[in-house]
């Protein structure tokens, strides 16, 4: 059997991850891995995010199933953790609102009755972090951010798809890389 390497996970802030719907898998094969295209080209099948859980709640009927919510600068991430992410779910449940988490998952998007698309983080692991932690993540973010950014005028396949599909404006990220850099400056 070949080498198996786990895709990196990607830094998107709340507000493009919140923006993308645009799931695909790369290959016909059950098992090809599934990703979603944000609007700045970022092909994501996991995603590295830092942030404030505000609010928990178990959901579930039958067994232990929790939802989170995760707040960056620029907006908030969904968490669903039940059965098959018992670290997550245990953390959510033990865990004091609010805090500082850090989190690596897989997106998923779920498109409902009336079209609209939600996406929300299926955590593979979730930590207890500190504000230092999280000020790191919101300036690691930034600079990928514009790093895609920039690569919109490349002939990237992923940059070249997420100006098809989405025809973003630069200008709205690099304010809302702005905004979330300014929330730092406010902090100290």
């Amino acid at each position: 059997m070949a080498g198996y390497t786990r895709e990196v996970a990607r830094r998107i802030f709340a507000q493009e991850f919140r923006e993308s719907n645009l799931s695909f898998k790369d290959g016909d094969d059950q098992y090809a891995p599934q990703y979603l295209l944000t609007p700045t080209g970022a092909k994501v099948n996991r995603i590295f995010i830092v942030g404030t859980l505000i609010e928990k709640e178990d959901i579930g009927t039958d067994s232990e199933y929790w939802r989170g919510r995760v707040t960056d600068p620029t907006g908030s991430f969904l968490l669903y953790a039940g059965q098959y992410q018992p670290e997550a779910a245990q953390v959510l449940a033990e865990c004091e609102t609010p805090a500082f988490v850090a989190v690596v998952g897989k997106p998923s998007t779920y498109t409902t009755n009336e079209g609209d698309v939600i996406t929300s983080v299926r955590p593979e692991s979730l930590h207890i972090v500190d504000g230092q932690t999280r000020d790191m993540w919101v300036i690691e973010t930034a600079k990928c951010t514009l790093d895609r950014i920039k690569a919109l005028d490349s002939a990237s396949p992923n940059s070249q798809r997420a100006k098809e599909y989405y025809d973003p404006d630069a200008k709205h990220y690099s304010s809302m890389v702005s905004q979330a850099l300014k929330s730092l400056k406010d902090t100290y």
